[in-house]
């Protein structure tokens, strides 16, 4: 029986850095406070010309081509999660492939905001193991400072930009690869955390720019309380269906939101904070990158065999978690 397993892995963050001091001289905030709120000393800023997601996208995908040894015309698919495309349409992954020579490649893109990486990783994971694909490449690209309000002293503080992605490929190895999955969405979660403006809800308009609208607004006390609830349940919902307790789980793989949020999850699953992976100090939250891009920083750390539970909470609200046995 066909499974996917991932087989590289490769990530990108822009060399501009802004860190909480130069924040503060943006916006009414200081270092002590957002290091105490959410963890975070500084994260990566995309500037320049050509600026936008898919050109992160493109280096993170020429990387993995290159240190798995893979030529464009190989890959079969890519699947890009992103809530901060290029363009409402053509597709960012179409813009991706044209611009790495992908020639016999099909894409698109998917909005399952932070969630996004995991939600995609389930797509490819049913297209390998279908038969239909042979090589797929998911990607999470975001360029999340240009949905970021640099005046809401809330929220400015939290966001980065970067891009990471994987390779899947088939095995046949039980025991091997993207295992299982649980995925949950509840459109309730809407008032709490979304962009209100630009969308065909609320078209843009002069009086919505005036207004900030077409930003990342969000309830910080609502969103906080359902993201370590969900990502907690998820996680232990399937440690529970595959029969993994604490000590057989190598890491926690948490969506890089808030430490605090990570720490709480962390604290109520009892998995000690030496078996989570957390890189949201250098980078902020990326969305749906930061649990690829996580996992790309650290895989220095990951062993063939290691079992992993991913999970991730975002707007939607929409959350899951994965279970993986790494195998690079």
């Amino acid at each position: 029986m066909l499974n996917a397993r991932i087989s590289g892995i490769a990530s990108y963050v822009p060399d501009d850095i802004l860190d909480n001091e130069m924040l503060s001289k943006m916006v009414d905030t200081n270092d002590e406070w957002i290091t105490s709120r959410v963890g975070i000393k500084e994260r990566r800023i995309l500037k320049g010309e050509g600026a936008c997601s898919s050109l992160m996208g493109t280096h993170a995908i020429k990387r993995l081509l290159d240190s798995t040894g893979t030529k464009p015309e190989e890959i079969d698919l890519l699947i890009c999660a992103t809530s901060n495309p290029d363009y409402r349409f053509p597709s960012t992954a179409s813009i991706m492939i044209h611009d790495c020579g992908l020639s016999n490649c099909y894409g698109y893109d998917i909005q399952a905001a932070c969630a996004g990486f995991l939600v995609a990783l389930q797509d490819g994971k049913a297209y390998i193991a279908s038969g239909l694909y042979k090589k797929v490449i998911v990607i999470a690209t975001e360029m999340m400072s240009s949905m970021t309000n640099y005046k809401d002293r809330s929220t400015c503080p939290l966001f980065g930009d970067g891009a990471a992605c994987v390779l899947l490929e088939p095995t046949e190895q039980e025991g091997v690869g993207i295992i299982d999955g649980v995925f949950h969405v509840d459109g309730s979660g809407l008032p709490f955390l979304l962009m209100k403006a630009g969308g065909s809800a609320k078209p843009a308009t002069h009086e919505t720019v005036d207004a900030d609208e077409h930003y990342v607004y969000q309830d910080g006390r609502a969103v906080y309380k359902h993201a370590v609830t969900d990502m907690l349940t998820s996680s232990l919902d399937v440690m529970k269906r595959n029969n993994l307790t604490i000590e057989d789980v190598a890491f926690l793989v948490p969506h890089q939101a808030n430490l605090r949020i990570i720490e709480a999850v962390a604290h109520r699953a009892n998995f000690p904070m030496d078996k989570v992976l957390v890189n949201i100090e250098h980078y902020g939250n990326t969305s749906a990158a930061t649990i690829p891009l996580c996992l790309d920083e650290m895989k220095g750390r990951l062993k063939k065999g290691d079992k992993l539970i991913l999970t991730a909470f975002g707007a939607g609200f929409t959350w899951g978690a994965m279970y993986i046995v790494w195998d690079i």
